[in-house]
């Protein structure tokens, strides 16, 4: 058995700061690498998403390192998505059952806890720390600090240095690599909703506001002192985009036109608008993920759009996925990793796929009425068939123990089924009359 004592992560985000924990309370010695100064003593970068959605998937990882109570006073619950038509009109659709919710939290704060914990447990942090290079033969990673080339030695290096990776670029040059990145047409702008006058939420605080538009869209999220982190989500070029976005006018003429009942809520909407950049939107998949005794995980090995709320989660997944191979394996190293990557690469590639599907369903779907009805008839499926019948976003945000890619399947074999329901409902047809166990019977098919 190679039984690797000494690891090297590079990246302290979310994913490189949980992995350090997890193999902390495996016995390894762990130290960590970031480019970036120690977040718990500089403020994130303005426009940078501070706000997560955590469900089921992320819980499940979490708690195994021990954070579950202190995570539950930096999260805010919000069990179902708050439409807000053209006309400040409101419609509240819950995401599952009573008692089913995604939740809030801060990026930052929940970075920061990880990071405490993994320190609790003995692992080392190293800030502005550059990874400019790895060799995979002789397992060394260098790393460039204050002017100083270092060359860190392991027995095992993980890449968690996010979309942009530097240990995936390395990868990138060695024979018969598979890489692609696809950006979508859109970009998003980081904005906010301050608390009130009298120091309360704008808005309902148990619920993730989207204003859809069709081919864009506003999201807002809460934040425990009182504010909304709010997104705006547009193509950067056309008619409606951020070319056209480029003077103060033309933004106040747009927020007004577009989302009248949030344009009172930003008193600083200019003043962000043009000081916080405009972010892309990228969907990466690489494969190997393991390079002699390197490995890449969560955003380094593949990417999302957030649009499904399980880039962090799918990352904090894998971290999961790999203790219980340890556990299963006896630390047997040589065989975990390759049965790592065979293992998360189909579900991560499912997951991408869902996350560039629910943003048609986010921006457009959601304020459509037969997309509503076809819910409903769905959540009486659900209700009456519970076992046999779970909605595709309840599958992903839920039911850990579904994988991404069965989730995937079945949910391609519940779309033709409900197309073809649909296609069927006539004008004044009483759609709870349906027959519901025939509908289910279909899916066993």
């Amino acid at each position: 058995m190679m039984h690797k004592k000494h690891i090297t992560i590079i990246g302290a985000g979310l994913v490189g700061s949980l992995l350090a924990a997890y193999l902390q309370q495996r016995g390894y010695q762990v130290d960590v690498y970031e480019r970036r100064p120690d977040l718990r003593k500089a403020s994130i970068r303005a426009g940078k998403s501070i706000n997560l959605a955590l469900s089921d998937r992320g819980w499940r990882a979490l708690a195994q390192v021990g954070i579950e109570e202190q995570l539950r006073q930096l999260v805010i619950p919000m069990p179902g998505r708050m439409i807000h038509d053209k006309q400040g009109q409101l419609n509240f659709q819950p995401y599952g059952k009573t008692g089913q919710a995604i939740n809030s939290v801060s990026r930052g704060g929940l970075n920061a806890l990880l990071m405490d914990r993994a320190e609790e447990l003995g692992a080392r942090f190293h800030f502005e720390h550059k990874c400019t290079g790895v060799d995979f033969e002789r397992t060394i990673a260098y790393l460039h600090h204050q002017d100083v080339s270092l060359e860190i030695h392991a027995e095992l290096i993980f890449g968690a240095d996010g979309a942009y990776s530097a240990v995936r670029q390395a990868m990138q040059k060695t024979d018969r690599y598979n890489y692609s990145q696809q950006y979508i047409p859109h970009g998003y702008k980081e904005l906010s909703f301050p608390p009130t006058a009298k120091g309360d939420f704008a808005l309902e605080k148990h619920a993730l506001h989207i204003w859809p538009r069709k081919d864009f869209m506003l999201i807002a999220l809460p934040n425990l002192d009182k504010s909304f982190t709010v997104t705006l989500f547009l193509p950067f070029e056309g008619e409606k985009s951020f070319a056209n976005l480029n003077t103060p006018e033309a933004v106040e003429t747009f927020f007004t036109r577009e989302f009248p009942d949030a344009r009172p809520l930003m008193p600083h909407l200019t003043d962000e608008f043009f000081e916080n950049p405009t972010g892309s939107l990228v969907t990466i998949r690489s494969y190997p993920w393991v390079v002699g005794n390197t490995c890449l995980i969560g955003d380094a090995a593949h990417a999302i759009v957030p649009f499904y709320g399980q880039g962090m989660i799918c990352g904090f997944e894998d971290c999961y996925v790999l203790n219980k191979l340890l556990d299963e394996h006896n630390d047997n190293w040589r065989e975990v990793l390759p049965l790592f990557q065979q293992l998360r690469k189909p579900d991560a590639d499912a997951i991408a796929d869902l996350a560039l599907d629910n943003f048609v369903e986010m921006r457009d779907k959601v304020a459509d009425e037969q997309f509503l009805l076809r819910k409903k008839i769905e959540a009486r499926l659900h209700e009456l068939y519970p076992d046999q019948w779970i909605p595709l976003y309840s599958m992903v945000t839920f039911n850990p123990d579904i994988r991404y890619s069965e989730a995937r399947k079945i949910g391609k074999q519940q779309d033709k089924i409900m197309q073809e329901v649909m296609a069927a409902l006539q004008p004044g047809d009483d759609w709870q009359s349906l027959d519901f166990a025939a509908i289910v019977g279909r899916l066993q098919d």
